[in-house]
């Protein structure tokens, strides 16, 4: 049996003011359908695992929103986390979980906030890293670069493993400079990181415990404890003391250094949502390339149902604008801008800047504005 696990937090601050910790981006519509990114993520692994084989790794604050918008995963399958331990925890629990279940299950971990278009060509990518995870690798799967991008890693490709078109990871690469990234492009050696992982539950604990023993224990601990009545009380007792590290820090790199990481390339319409500058790339335009962001009624709670979002436009171009206050939004004679409306906050920047939205939310933390975060 093949299981799916989504990692399901973050708070996606370069989508701000319309992502909040209390309501991160995972759960807005941000794909031009009426489905939340999880929505889409938990759709599109229909037919790979069952509900029953599919897990959510949430925090606390989120884990309501996840079980409504996910009705049919099971309860038990949604795994909440005391608090944010970053990835290496929230990806090694649930595979220590599924390993006291089925000790040599295949795993799967896909970020809940990632766009994939072409679903039927995602599914045989995934198919392909599954033959390189069967083999005993840690797989990666890469996206084929189509221009030279500072805001991704890479993967550099190694030798083939014999193994369909799995190679090895010779060696994973910060996000690089622009002339890097040209670089790395034109050589064709190297593929975009896109953080999706498969492998098989028992290799990866091995690995895990190699390379962080101490988080090792205390995630096999906190396991044997998750379906009994000792649950609350071990994850507060160990939760607090696991080591907060990414999982491409704590266990890919090193592993890749041991030769243990394999890589299929994919082409399926990938990109990680991050900035409002991208949904202008990648959500349908009017004649003029403005776009205005459709959120779904499931993803605007705290709207009335007769609070319809307007926005006017005259006279613009290339603007993106995310209404949602329930008021008129208007433009007249502006270019290249985002323009985001919400109840409390209004956010204006050029399309070009979208990135250092953050930016204004490490000023808004420093301020302590907690109630805008």
């Amino acid at each position: 049996m093949f299981y799916a696990v989504i990692p399901a937090g973050g708070s996606g601050t370069r989508l701000w003011p319309l992502s909040r910790a209390g309501h991160p981006k995972f759960l807005h519509a941000l794909t031009g359908t009426p489905l939340s990114l999880l929505q889409a993520t938990y759709g599109r692994l229909d037919g790979l695992a069952t509900p029953e084989s599919t897990f959510v790794v949430t925090g606390v604050a989120h884990a309501a929103a996840v079980a409504r918008q996910l009705p049919g995963l099971p309860e038990g399958n949604i795994l909440v986390e005391p608090t944010p331990r970053d990835s290496c925890a929230a990806i090694g629990l649930a595979a220590a979980v599924i390993a006291r279940r089925d000790p040599g299950a295949i795993m799967g971990a896909f970020a809940a906030d990632q766009l994939v278009r072409d679903v039927p060509a995602f599914t045989d990518t995934l198919n392909r890293a599954i033959q390189g995870a069967e083999d005993g690798l840690l797989m990666t799967i890469g996206i084929t670069p189509t221009h030279p991008e500072t805001g991704y890693g890479y993967l550099h490709v190694g030798e083939p493993t014999g193994t369909g078109d799995v190679c090895k990871v010779a060696e994973f690469a910060e996000k690089p400079a622009l002339n890097v990234a040209q670089r790395y492009v034109d050589s064709g050696e190297y593929l975009w990181n896109a953080g999706m992982f498969v492998w098989r539950v028992d290799v990866f604990l091995d690995e895990l415990a190699r390379q962080q023993p101490t988080l090792h224990d205390g995630l096999r601990s906190i396991a044997e404890a998750w379906e009994t009545r000792d649950r609350e009380e071990v994850l507060a007792e160990l939760w607090p003391g696991l080591t907060k590290i990414s999982v491409d820090f704590g266990v890919m790199e090193g592993a890749g250094r041991a030769g243990l990481v394999g890589t299929v390339p994919g082409d399926f319409g990938w990109n990680d949502v991050g900035d409002f500058h991208t949904l202008g790339e990648l959500l349908e335009t009017d004649t003029a390339g403005n776009v205005v962001v459709d959120l779904g009624a499931d993803a605007e709670p705290d709207l009335a149902p007769s609070q319809k979002p307007t926005v006017l436009m005259q006279d613009a171009e290339r603007v993106v604008v995310v209404p949602r206050s329930g008021r008129l939004v208007a433009a007249v004679g502006v270019s290249d801008l985002v323009i985001v409306d919400t109840p409390d906050a209004l956010l204006i920047c050029p399309r070009a800047r979208a990135q250092d939205v953050k930016k204004l939310v490490d000023s808004l933390k420093e301020r302590g504005s907690i109630e805008l975060l």
